[in-house]
């Protein structure tokens, strides 16, 4: 990844000898271009570092990073960070004026641009972690993308105007800036910048390995600073807003330490999107490298934020980087949310990815294996893979060139990126950069981790007769229809869902689906696939029904149809229907109800079970995602047939509504109003809302001290929008009787007149007027 080097010039001189003034020269007229340069530590802002003195020598005085033009041209102009210190992007040019002691003589000043990589110990011109670069004059040949350059944009009396571009493959981190002056054949001085320059990548840019070619999807996919995620059941999908705040205070910072400090890559390597975001779905979680988030999925969250609770990553980032130790805790779709904040701080686009019924095969064998003892209850001691009622991870868009192309063309675009801490891979939990497209077409031996993620969306189900340790396992069913459903994410520049399911697997119950299958199960060395590929099944006799549009605080029924296909013999069922409250892991927390049948079956004929469970019934064991698991198992006497199915449900929240009181106006105050009605028979007490969005550092926490069966919660407050342009503030309550409520509004903001002469530019972060009841 380094930038190419002639070794002419690279042997041109050492570092004892760079600013001896004859192969200074030779260096600075070298067709106009530079390339080797000293680290210079021992320079500071506004002092000179002079190797012979000379008056002659023209010296840099003051530089302009042209801090607002080039944020503006670079996309960049909404971070923080972008205030105060200079942000671009690799393989774009940006400005300097650098204000010199004298007016520059052409035929006798030379000037060269240090750029050298902050915490690289040992920086050299091999790996482009020490970059010099002297001006061409007047020209508009930038050179290949790959290599540095630099021009001479004007001379203006005192003032030198330069264009340079950075290499289009440079480390993504921060950089050091030293400018060197001298005369021909003369002495030198040295001007250092002391705040560091930073580089991202770019997706505007053609060369870049991360280049996207629509506009509309670089806006969703790196600027949008607001998302949605889509939580809950394949039957009941809940969208819950994530504000992303990639450009808030401390997350540039944050994201670019992590990749060296937590991710390990070296300062050479972070140019490579593959490296990196393998490298950052490792740092975002923290069992094997005290990374961002630390993960925990029972009920006990003391000590931690619940995750459910998190609004958005920007708190996560910068509690971390003040402290540098794991933020109590995250779940899978938190883990994804801080993940989408790196990746788009850095110039990766990002999107977040749901998948509904998702596997978790913990033993390679490309199949989820349930275990049931001989009275048809699941056995959790024998089964150690899983469903989640979803599972949320990210795809990342980059070229591929370590793949190069296989039958199905190239595996550029979306790479599949996961950082929930599920499964080690290679010594360490990471997941990806897997190509969307080898899942597809089930290439599990892919890099990295294709067989994993192909697992998550297209696993069969298997339910396994367990009957002791020295008797052989009866597969009494095969389910090839319940894994991966309605894959999600969010649309382009949409408060939609838009779903990518077909980019994961081909169609249910299609020869190429079934075809990719076998061929994967094929490449799986794994017992229980060999035995699953040469075995048959029963057809299925029993159908479970759910009303899926059930308000929290409602009773539910659940249906079990048994039907009777023969058209002359009586059966007779027996059987138990369950109801158990379970994480979205799908790990059973507590039973609800249960009821058990026998009914007996005509030829011909269908019989129904009906089981209601009421608000009393489950309210008091019902968990943050008010989920469910409902199953049934069965045995058809005098046969050798046996039945078991599981279906996810959950019970729907109430939504957080806005409203404005007032137009939305860039730097003007406006009145927010935000309301919940409380649905639940019993009164909700000590509830709080939480706010976040633009120009908000913290989030604001308003206290609700009681609101009745029936009732509304509303709260004021003012918000001052800090640009123009669309902008989405987020809200969530959470209360002992009812947690994990959300909402979200998305609205445009106007410009000022000042802002329309800025071209909507502008950098404010007013401070919000609270209400008198917002917790300090």
């Amino acid at each position: 990844m380094g930038n190419k080097l002639s070794m002419s010039t690279v042997n041109c001189c050492s570092v004892s000898e760079w600013r001896d003034s004859k192969c200074w020269k030779e260096c600075n007229t070298n067709n106009g271009e530079l390339r080797l340069a000293p680290a210079l530590s021992n320079a500071n802002v506004g002092s000179d570092v002079v190797d012979s003195t000379s008056e002659a020598v023209v010296t840099v005085r003051n530089i302009d990073l042209c801090l607002e033009e080039n944020s503006h041209e670079h996309h960049t102009n909404r971070f923080d960070t972008a205030r105060t210190n200079l942000v671009v992007r690799r393989g774009q040019t940006f400005n300097l004026i650098l204000t010199l002691n004298r007016p520059f003589k052409r035929d006798k000043d030379a000037i060269s641009f240090i750029f050298t990589v902050y915490d690289d110990k040992k920086p050299s011109p091999g790996h482009g972690t020490l970059v010099a670069v002297a001006p061409k004059e007047f020209t508009t040949d930038l050179g290949d993308p790959v290599e540095w350059s630099a021009n001479i944009e004007s001379v203006q009396g005192d003032l030198l105007t330069i264009l340079i571009k950075p290499a289009v493959t440079s480390p993504v981190t921060q950089w050091k800036l030293d400018v060197d002056t001298k005369l021909f054949n003369g002495p030198s001085k040295t001007f250092s910048l002391q705040p560091p320059i930073y580089i991202l990548y770019n997706p505007w840019c053609v060369d870049d390995q991360v280049y996207m070619s629509e506009e509309d999807r670089r806006f969703e996919y790196i600027l949008a600073d607001t998302t949605l995620i889509w939580r809950g059941s394949y039957n009941r999908m809940r969208p819950s807003v994530w504000k992303i705040g990639q450009f808030e205070k401390n997350v540039l910072e944050c994201s670019l330490a992590l990749i060296g400090r937590i991710g390990r890559v070296p300062p050479a390597y972070r140019g490579d999107p593959v490296r990196v975001s393998r490298a950052l779905s490792a740092a975002v979680n923290s069992p094997d490298d005290d990374g961002v988030v630390l993960g925990n999925w029972e009920e006990d969250f003391t000590g931690g934020t619940p995750p459910a609770k998190w609004v958005g990553s920007t708190e996560i980032l910068q509690q971390f980087y003040k402290s540098w130790k794991p933020v109590k805790y995250g779940q899978c779709w938190v883990f994804a949310g801080v993940l989408t904040t790196i990746a788009r701080a850095i110039g990766i686009p990002s999107r977040i990815i749901t998948n509904y019924s998702s596997a978790h095969d913990t033993q390679g064998s490309l199949t989820v294996d349930i275990f049931i003892d001989h009275n048809n209850r699941k056995m959790d001691e024998h089964t150690f893979d899983s469903i989640w009622n979803y599972h949320v991870w990210n795809e990342v868009w980059m070229e591929r060139p370590d793949l190069g192309y296989g039958n199905h063309g190239s595996y550029s675009g979306w790479q599949a990126v996961d950082a929930t801490p599920q499964e080690m891979s290679e010594n360490m939990y990471r997941c990806g950069p897997a190509p969307v497209k080898a899942v597809k077409h089930g290439e599990i031996m892919r890099p990295y981790d294709c067989n994993f993620l192909y697992s998550e969306v297209n696993a069969d189900k298997l339910f396994w007769r367990y009957n002791g340790p020295f008797q052989p396992i009866k597969l009494i069913r095969k389910d090839t229809l319940s894994i991966g459903h309605l894959i999600s994410t969010k649309a382009v520049k949409k408060w939609d869902r838009e779903d990518v399911t077909s980019s994961y697997k081909f169609e249910e119950k299609t020869d190429d689906e079934r075809n990719t299958m076998l061929k994967a199960l094929k490449q799986s060395r794994h017992a229980f696939s060999r035995y699953y590929l040469n075995d048959n099944f029963n057809d299925v006799e029993f159908d479970m029904d759910l009303k899926d549009d059930i308000k929290i605080g409602e009773k539910f029924t659940v249906v079990l149809k048994v039907t009777n296909k023969s058209p002359d013999q009586t059966h007779t069922a027996v059987g138990r229907l369950n109801a158990d409250t379970v994480l979205y892991t799908g790990i059973s927390n507590a039973e609800v109800k249960s009821i058990s049948f026998e009914i007996d079956l005509k030829p011909k004929s269908e019989e129904f079970v009906r089981m209601e469970v009421d608000f009393n019934d489950y309210y008091e064991k019902l968990l943050p995602q008010a989920a469910f698991n409902i199953s049934c198992s069965a045995q058809v006497q005098n046969t050798d047939y046996d039945y078991f199915a599981q279906d996810d449900f959950r019970v729907r929240k109430p939504d957080i509504k806005f409203q404005f009181q007032g137009k939305t106006i860039s730097k003007e105050p406006v009145d927010v109003i935000v309301r919940l009605e409380n649905p639940l028979p019993i009164p909700i007490k000590k509830g709080v809302f939480y706010i976040e969005g633009p120009a908000l550092e913290k989030a604001l926490r308003f206290k609700i001290a009681e609101i009745p069966p029936g009732g509304v919660a509303a709260c004021t407050f003012k918000y001052t929008p800090p640009y123009a342009g669309p902008a989405t503030l987020v809200a969530k309550f959470q209360s002992k009787e009812l947690d994990d409520v959300d909402g979200f509004t998305a609205f445009e903001v106007e410009p000022r007149p000042e802002d329309i002469l800025m071209n909507g530019r502008s950098f404010t972060n007013e401070v919000v007027i609270r209400r008198d009841d917002v917790i300090p």
